[in-house]
């Protein structure tokens, strides 16, 4: 949970300028958003004070509401950013890295390190770090994505803004977009005998209004040692194996406890993938479940298991938001989607496409 959270309220209250000015000129939310050119989701929710509007639609706003920034925006209404971390730091000085959600800067533990390894923002002298700029330039994702590093380094040099990934199982992910501590989540619960389990899981954390996007469909499957005699799924299950598991929520973890069926779970959990194959590659395990990507990296045998789809999910409130909307132009572009199919377990024929949610 975030710390020095803010609670906005849920509907608008009577002394919302927007709302009032929008009422006086005799205009529904729609005609707004269409005037705007934002979605009417985004005008309820700035209405709401739920979501504070990035200034290229503050602007609009204003304009398409024939006033100016700061009649609509002044003290009270669209103030400076609440400053939180997303979890509480080792010490009250601590390096951090940092990103504008929804009205607030939120403050990211240096010691809790993303996937793509970055320089902190600055370090923190008892206050907050307040570079806007950095903040408003930072999208950030959780996921469990191996090749997300990958995604970072191309989402940077097509856009010039720079995407920060959290380490976090499928089920975390969407948790943290729910608390409005990351703008993206990514999840892989879905497999072809039963597709709809990304979309249940963030519909029923979510609600309604969010957008799912295909990233990728992979391959999920056994990490062996390379020396291991097992050569199938029904010889790994013979074998008094060592496991080495996820925690509960994860998409891998779902995959052995399928496996396993009514048989004790692992007694030792990793905290992503890259984690299982260092499990077994350095001996404290036998076998663990994880995507082809990460097996294939560490040298293990990789016997595979099932193909899950691999989603990103966003509330529509962020649709209009440069960086998501940054976002969703590279992974549907040539050179990025070229880039994940040349990797080992990636099906790219699927990526970019809406697979869940209401626009």
């Amino acid at each position: 949970m975030p710390y020095d959270v803010t609670i906005m309220p849920d509907e608008p209250t009577s002394t919302n300028r927007i709302r009032q000015r929008r009422i006086s000129l005799g205009l529904t939310q729609a005609e707004l958003a269409a005037r705007a050119g934002i979605s009417r989701t985004a005008v309820t929710a700035i209405e709401g004070e739920r979501l504070a509007p990035s200034v290229d639609a503050a602007l609009a706003i204003a304009r398409s509401l024939e006033s100016s920034v700061e009649e609509l925006f002044g003290q009270g209404q669209g103030g400076p950013a609440t400053d939180v971390w997303a979890w509480a730091p080792p010490m009250e000085s601590a390096p951090c890295w940092q990103a504008e959600i929804g009205g607030r800067r939120v403050h990211y533990p240096a010691s809790s390190s993303p996937m793509l390894s970055l320089l902190p923002d600055r370090q923190l002298r008892n206050k907050w770090a307040a570079d806007a700029k950095v903040a408003d330039e930072t999208l950030v994702m959780a996921c469990c994505d191996p090749a997300a590093g990958l995604l970072a380094s191309q989402f940077a040099a097509m856009t010039g803004l720079r995407l920060l990934v959290l380490p976090r199982a499928s089920r975390q992910a969407v948790e943290m977009l729910r608390d409005g501590l990351v703008h993206l989540a990514g999840l892989h619960l879905s497999t072809r005998e039963k597709p709809d389990r990304n979309v249940n899981l963030v519909r029923t954390t979510l609600g309604d209004d969010f957008q799912a996007i295909r990233l990728a469909n992979w391959q999920e499957g056994i990490a062996l040692e390379p020396s291991s005699s097992c050569r199938s799924i029904r010889s790994v299950l013979a074998s008094k194996l060592t496991w080495v598991g996820r925690e509960p929520g994860s998409g891998a973890r779902q995959c052995l406890d399928r496996l396993l069926e009514n048989r004790p779970g692992p007694r030792r959990t990793a905290r992503d993938h890259h984690g299982v194959v260092e499990a077994v590659r350095s001996g404290w395990a036998d076998a663990g479940i994880c995507v082809q990507l990460a097996s294939v990296e560490a040298g293990l045998k990789f016997l595979p298991v099932q193909e899950e789809a691999f989603d990103v999910c966003f509330p529509t409130a962020l649709a209009d938001d440069r960086r998501v909307k940054a976002f969703l132009n590279v992974i549907r572009s040539v050179a990025y989607r070229r880039l994940l199919a040349d990797l080992p377990g990636y099906d790219t024929q699927e990526t970019g496409e809406l697979c869940g949610g209401r626009v």
